[in-house]
């Protein structure tokens, strides 16, 4: 039984895929590789994650996402994030990815990022650890 569902559409051009459920070892993460081809396949470049409907992310599926941005970044487009849950933030600094990847939390300014001549707001993580440190006091 597959625990991630994929929603896919476009948006200007750019792959949006909507999870719901974990990104986890075994078939979660094999649905999530695949999509990632089949995209590929299609010669898309430019994708969007959209995590807000992600209740755990395991190793392998963080394996699954460096791939990804790999591939992305070196067909000449990218990979972003979108709505990550603090859990999720946290995660990815513990594990120092925030550097690697893109992170939004509004779909537009995830869309802009990828025209050159668009204004973007970009998440501010430096802003989010601190809010973790002030918590954690």
């Amino acid at each position: 039984m597959v625990l991630l569902h994929l929603n896919q559409r476009e948006v200007e051009g750019i792959a949006i895929l909507e999870l719901k459920g974990r990104l986890v070892i075994g078939a979660e993460a094999e649905a999530l590789q695949q999509a990632f081809a089949n995209l590929a396949d299609t010669g898309a470049a430019r994708a969007i994650l959209n995590f807000k409907h992600v209740a755990f992310i395991d190793s392998t599926g963080l394996g699954v996402l460096v791939g990804a941005h790999t591939r992305f970044n070196t067909s000449g487009g990218g990979l972003k994030l979108l709505n990550l849950s603090s859990r999720h933030l946290q995660l990815l600094v513990l594990t120092k990815l925030a550097t690697v990847f893109e992170i939004f939390d509004d779909e537009q300014a995830a869309i802009d990022s990828f025209f050159p001549d668009r204004e973007v707001k970009r998440f501010d993580i430096l802003e989010f650890v601190k809010s973790q440190e002030n918590e954690d006091q």
